[in-house]
């Protein structure tokens, strides 16, 4: 009797398997999926919720930016994105909606953030289109203003002091008109000196180049 219950239930495992197989093969391979994909993602940005989830909208996806006057954050140095968070909680650089949100970040959450972006590889700007006439006044503007001194060699950026290359072109002009009105200050001075120097469409033709500019591995 025992043997006879036991190749019914076989029979009808069979005949389920032959029915639904497909189906519960698809299913555990979606259920894997998620299951890898959760643990992954924990492990790069920590638990859930996300930090970095606030920083999509504006900043993108890993933090390459699609909006180009919120500024790109993938292959920023640590040290910048840390400290310009810092500021942006005390009130030392001003944005309606960085202030308030920095204001609520932890220490260890800064970090957190600085590190993730600053790890991130970084994209071309592919949908920006510049004007070759300004794109080479920018280029020559930018090799004669020395910023390769604080920037590096190849405008990536590097302690302090940011990544210029393939950043977006509206949040380039913009902060170097900041640093031109004194909105916007950094504790060298050497913006502001620099940046004094420029007309209006100098300053455009620099973040024309910049933004043009294809970023390179470190």
């Amino acid at each position: 009797m025992k043997k006879i219950i036991a190749f019914g239930v076989i029979a009808i495992i069979a005949v389920l398997l032959a029915i639904f197989g497909r189906d519960l093969l698809d299913l555990y391979r979606l259920q894997s999926y998620i299951t890898t994909s959760t643990e992954a993602y924990q492990t790069e940005r920590g638990s859930w919720p996300h930090l970095t989830d606030a920083c999509t909208g504006c900043h993108g996806s890993k933090g390459n930016s699609l909006n180009s006057p919120y500024p790109s954050l993938a292959g920023q140095p640590a040290a910048y994105l840390s400290a310009q968070l810092h500021n942006f909680a005390s009130g030392q650089r001003v944005a309606p909606n960085m202030g308030p949100l920095a204001m609520t970040l932890s220490r260890d959450d800064i970090d957190l953030l600085a590190n993730f972006y600053s790890r991130q590889s970084v994209s071309a700007n592919v949908a920006f289109s510049p004007d070759e006439g300004l794109k080479e006044k920018g280029k020559q503007l930018v090799q004669t203003r020395g910023c390769a001194a604080c920037h590096g060699g190849q405008l990536m950026g590097h302690d302090a002091f940011p990544r210029l290359a393939a950043q977006g072109h509206d949040y380039l002009l913009a902060q170097l008109n900041a640093f031109a009105t004194g909105e916007r200050n950094e504790s060298s001075g050497a913006m502001k000196a620099m940046v004094a120097a420029l007309s209006a469409d100098e300053r455009k033709a620099i973040a024309t180049y910049l933004a043009a500019l294809a970023p390179q591995p470190k």
